[in-house]
């Protein structure tokens, strides 16, 4: 089976939204897939918040799956979305000064594709 790591940096609205797409058409043809978090992404967190936001429905499902795997937590913290991602379930990652390790991804035979 093939692995894949979708990390998102963007904090674009629209962009992450073509992220849990893909995620979920990954998914859908038998990848395992994971979606990271980080840099300015994490402030999306927040926004899902309100159901109205754009993508909701489908954040919901990409959340529902397991499919993210975390949120950073120094950028988290930082930018002040780390109470959401607790408050919604997500993890957070930060065995690398404070950040995801995504060596650890490939150690475990993931290719990373970045937003």
């Amino acid at each position: 089976m093939k692995k894949i790591v979708l990390v998102t940096y963007n904090p674009d609205l629209m962009c992450f939204g073509h992220v849990l797409l893909y995620a979920l058409d990954f998914q859908k043809k038998g990848y395992e897939v994971k979606v990271v978090l980080e840099g300015g992404a994490v402030k999306l967190v927040s926004s899902f918040d309100n159901p109205d936001t754009p993508f909701s429905s489908l954040y919901e499902k990409v959340k529902q799956e397991g499919i993210i795997d975390c949120v950073c937590k120094a950028c988290s913290e930082k930018l002040g979305s780390s109470k959401d991602a607790r408050k919604q379930g997500l993890p957070l990652f930060g065995e690398l000064m404070g950040h995801p390790s995504l060596e650890a991804y490939i150690e475990q035979g993931y290719q990373i594709i970045t937003f």
